[in-house]
């Protein structure tokens, strides 16, 4: 097979199109994972074992738990616990997932490296299942493995989408893998509704089934683009001499380096830490914020979640076709400004109104895929030929790696405040600051620097 002067298989559009179809599944077989563990169930849960663990029987009554656990001998609040993990977690991957990428730039087996790190960590998510009691310690670490797992994966995943898409398909391309994603994360998710429903007795054997059931949803579906993506050979690699590992470790410190050459790519991916932290902290810290400053029950923040995910396909397929007629920068720049909207009215949303929170989850779900789907899209744009899982290491760093900074302020604000509103409210300077940085950023004159061709649109 021959790659064309862009890096992507001169295959038959058949072809081509019948390898998008099984890339795309990857995004269904991950996004399970997301939303029914990492969004929606293991964040308050780990919080309840956490007040176990601090404060013993007062810990599972709805009065709130004022003891601090020790953590390293630090003393942490149980309900911040979780956000401060995320921020761990995400902290250690902006130092792993960049060597990811550049190893995978150099590997002539992509899909295989993606399908392990993804079979290593829904491994991890399957053993949450035995996270009970007061034992947050064996949760901790099941969830800063599976984050590590999850972003190494993701690094190479968005670096096959150069391989098998042409510039003028990828805005399309991502946003079908998007909205693909969110109907497998729905599906699993609802699935999972009715099993809550139907054990109100034990909801924690209910639950910790819930995230067995999403580790091997994970697992399972991965099969799919491991069978029907090809492997290819890497494109514009020199040959160096080391180990792959002090290879790796050169291209790291190459790109770098590099990157003052590509300022406009540099400009996007400060803009996407912004706004995209923002994002991740909203979901990660919802369900959350639905249950314990809202007072929803656990069964009405899963609904709100299915408003989103099922939402969220239709707001993914409507910003990629908008994206085909102004283009995916200025599609994303109107989401950031709906994103502004989304925090204020979770500031000011009543506690125990169902409809106000639905209303947001309907709000949620139209603009949350399609950023998204955009920014992964229009980032490949910016990416220099042959080095696409070396940049989009970088990206998922922005994304899951220094994604740090939103988690820490949550966890700070609710600890300094002891309620959950502040916090919500401190996360429009990331979508404020995301906005300005995008604006700055030339999208004519980014492709052009990477060297890649210009779509119709952009």
């Amino acid at each position: 097979m021959s790659l064309g002067p862009a890096g992507i298989a001169n295959l038959e559009p058949l072809v081509r199109r019948r390898e998008q179809r099984a890339w795309y599944w990857y995004d269904w077989a991950n996004s399970a994972y997301v939303t029914t563990t990492a969004a929606v169930l293991f964040s308050p849960y780990l919080t309840s074992v956490a007040e176990v663990a601090a404060c013993g029987e007062a810990g599972t009554t709805d009065a709130p738990c004022r003891t601090d656990l020790s953590v390293l001998g630090l003393a942490v609040s149980p309900g911040s616990l979780v956000f401060y993990l995320v921020t761990v977690a995400t902290i250690l991957s902006a130092l792993v997932l960049p060597v990811v990428g550049a190893a995978a730039d150099r590997s002539s087996r992509k899909k295989s490296l993606m399908a392990g790190y993804a079979w290593a960590g829904s491994a991890s998510a399957m053993l949450m299942f035995f996270v009970s009691g007061g034992n947050w310690q064996l949760g901790a670490l099941l969830l800063v493995f599976a984050t590590l797992c999850l972003g190494a994966s993701l690094v190479v995943y968005d670096a096959i989408l150069c391989e098998i898409a042409a510039p003028d398909e990828r805005d399309r391309v991502s946003s079908r893998g998007w909205a693909l994603g969110y109907l497998g994360g729905g599906t699993l998710l609802a699935l999972n509704f009715g099993l809550l429903t139907l054990m109100p007795d034990d909801q924690s054997l209910a639950v910790r089934l819930c995230l067995l059931s999403a580790g091997i949803w994970w697992a399972a579906f991965t099969v799919i683009p491991f069978l029907g993506v090809r492997n290819r050979e890497p494109v514009g690699v020199v040959p160096e001499s080391g180990s792959l590992l002090q290879q790796s470790f050169g291209q790291l410190l190459g790109t770098l380096r590099d990157l003052r050459r590509y300022p406009v790519t540099l400009t996007f991916l400060l803009a996407y830490l912004f706004y995209n932290d923002g994002i991740q902290t909203v979901i990660f810290a919802s369900s959350v914020y639905g249950e314990k400053q809202l007072g929803f029950e656990k069964a009405t923040v899963l609904q709100a979640f299915l408003v989103v995910q099922f939402v969220g396909i239709l707001g993914a397929l409507a910003f990629g076709r908008l994206a085909g007629r102004i283009g995916a920068h200025r599609v994303i720049l109107v989401g950031l400004g709906i994103w502004m909207l989304v925090v204020l009215a979770a500031y000011v949303t009543p506690e125990r109104q169902i409809g106000p929170f639905l209303v947001l989850a309907v709000g949620i779900g139209l603009v949350l895929g399609g950023t998204q789907a955009l920014s992964r899209s229009f980032f490949s744009q910016l990416v220099p030929r042959g080095r696409e899982a070396e940049y989009f290491s970088l990206y998922q760093a922005a994304e899951r790696g220094t994604s740090w900074l939103g988690t820490l302020v949550f966890g700070v604000v609710h600890q300094l405040t002891g309620s959950y509103r502040p916090a919500i409210f401190a996360l429009i300077l990331f979508f404020v600051v995301g906005g300005a940085l995008l604006l700055r950023v030339d999208p004519a004159r980014g492709i052009r620097e990477a060297g890649n061709d210009e779509p119709a649109v952009i």
